[in-house]
């Protein structure tokens, strides 16, 4: 039976760890000796909110938090079921938005819990009317595992994959469709859910990791409505790049309560196109304690922070000096004051048409935060320990690949190199165990967020230069933003196998350009 948890859940109890790989997978991670707590912020700036409706009443709903999957153990193999199929949310007046979601959500999927060194299987049965596939975003498996455009799961159909050792480091990974020519589709629909791996160096560590409670899981994106059929209310998901309407987790006009003490946000990017400049509506700073792959070596502080589409950070909120009853909106800066350029997705002035919005060239909330009660047992100070991951560098490539993202104009498909995306060609071979160098140039049309499957690298330029990577992308990544006219340099080691029937792929995360052609194909052999 499938175990499927509502209530607020202590995810870092060592006692409940058990691993049962060997050394090996433990030793990636360790523990730093002490080096010092990081300073505490400073007292909030009495600043007003810059928040679009900080003039007028709001009217919040409460942030759901998804359950959290645990899934079912059985002769030493742990297994998740998903189950996507079509719902229905009445976000407005009127008739109901047609959704997808996972186990029953109405838009979503629950959480799931992995331990690295366990073994694992995910199950998939697909109760739409059309086909889908499920990819786990970030997760360290074999390409028939992997659950790309290859890995099609028909009408009525259930994919069982191969057991697999859960390899990653404790972070925040997700899952969503990858169904060619459809992710935009099924991914604005709702089919989106977080993924949580735990490990020792993580539960070590002294972090709010009560789950709903100071441990908030938070999907970002955002939607159009628009007729279909004649029937009004419905999620527009072709021929837009952009919502006009926020949504956390979601909902619309999100508030939670946050207790008085420190809290960890697991923030996600799950936008179609859009990028955040996120930062807190008082101007105080937070930190950057964790990238798409693992925990940085330090915490960075921060009073903003990009994302682009796929891409996931963890980051430390102290509300510790906070009245109860006060509240703060994480805003997304992505207005004509906030220091951006053209190419950063969101930035373009128009309201209207396919890359206009409501929320485009403004700053506005993604989430109202109001102080509680701490906790009975509160987190106030960050760790003076850390971890230390050792990364791959420049040194160790023994192959550099170069790929530049291209286009004939405004409006046309983007391509990797002029070569347009193909299910039968395979656009590079990579030979397993390598260290590889790619580079990889934004163009001169739009920025992109770039995504590659079967690794996690290391940031190592940008530009070029090592000294322009920020140093909260200093740490496991497997996603990036890059802007307009710039290049990103990364390393991998590609230890995960995949060949031609079932492929790994890079592409970009903007799903619109994704799904147009903005992909290709490697195996890893």
């Amino acid at each position: 039976m499938k175990k499927t948890l509502n209530k607020p859940v202590d995810l870092g109890k060592r006692e409940h760890l058990k691993f049962m790989a060997g050394s090996a997978l433990a030793s990636t991670t360790v523990l730093l000796g002490c080096i010092g707590p990081p300073p505490r912020h400073a007292p909030p700036r009495l600043v007003p909110s810059s928040d679009l409706h900080a003039n007028q009443p709001r009217n919040f709903n409460a942030l759901p938090i998804a359950p959290l999957h645990t899934g079912t153990l059985s002769q030493g193999v742990t297994t998740f079921d998903l189950a996507l199929s079509a719902s229905t949310v009445p976000y407005r007046e009127g008739p109901h938005t047609n959704t997808y979601g996972y186990n029953g959500a109405g838009f979503g999927g629950p959480t799931l819990v992995m331990k690295k060194g366990s073994r694992a299987r995910m199950q998939v049965t697909n109760q739409l009317a059309e086909p889908t596939t499920t990819h786990w975003h970030g997760l360290l498996v074999p390409g028939p595992v992997d659950g790309g455009p290859h890995q099609v799961v028909k009408a009525g159909a259930t994919w069982l994959t191969d057991a697999f050792t859960v390899k990653n480091n404790a972070a925040t990974y997700w899952y969503h469709p990858h169904m060619h020519e459809m992710t935009q589709k099924q991914l604005t629909l709702g089919a989106v859910g977080l993924i949580i791996v735990q490990d020792e160096a993580e539960a070590a560590l002294e972090l709010p990791r009560t789950y709903g409670v100071d441990d908030i899981p938070l999907v970002l994106t955002s939607r159009r409505f628009t007729k279909v059929q004649g029937v009004a209310n419905q999620f527009q998901y072709t021929d837009t790049a952009y919502g006009d309407h926020m949504l956390s987790n979601g909902v619309m006009n999100a508030q939670v309560g946050l207790p008085q003490q420190l809290v960890r946000l697991r923030l996600l990017n799950a936008e179609v196109e859009r990028d955040y400049n996120l930062g807190l509506s008082d101007g105080r700073s937070f930190y950057v304690v964790a990238s798409d792959g693992g925990l940085l070596n330090a915490p960075v502080a921060v009073t903003r922070l990009i994302m682009s589409p796929g891409e996931r950070y963890e980051i430390l909120l102290d509300l510790s000096g906070d009245a109860v009853g006060n509240t703060l909106d994480l805003n997304a800066y992505n207005g004509p004051d906030a220091g951006l350029s053209f190419g950063f997705a969101g930035y373009e002035p128009d309201q209207a048409g396919e890359f206009g919005s409501l929320l485009n060239y403004k700053t506005f909330s993604v989430l109202n935060i109001k102080v509680v009660a701490s906790t009975d047992k509160p987190v106030t100070r960050m760790p003076s320990c850390w971890v230390s991951h050792v990364y791959p560098n420049t040194s160790q490539a023994t192959n550099a690949r170069a790929l530049t993202i291209t286009a004939r104009g405004p409006g046309d498909p983007f391509t990797f190199n002029n070569v347009g995306f193909n299910m039968d060609r395979i656009n590079q071979e990579v030979k397993l165990g390598s260290t590889e160098s790619w580079t990889i140039h934004a163009g001169n049309i739009f920025g992109h967020s770039f995504h590659i499957h079967g690794v996690q690298f290391k940031l190592v330029a940008r530009n070029a230069s090592a000294a322009a990577v920020k140093n909260y992308e200093q740490g496991w990544k497997d996603t990036f933003h890059i802007p307009l006219g710039e290049s990103v340099t990364f390393v991998a080691k590609f230890d995960e196998a995949a060949d031609t029937r079932y492929p790994f792929m890079y592409h970009c995360h903007m799903v619109n350009h994704e799904d147009a052609g903005l992909m290709g194909q490697f195996v890893v052999q």
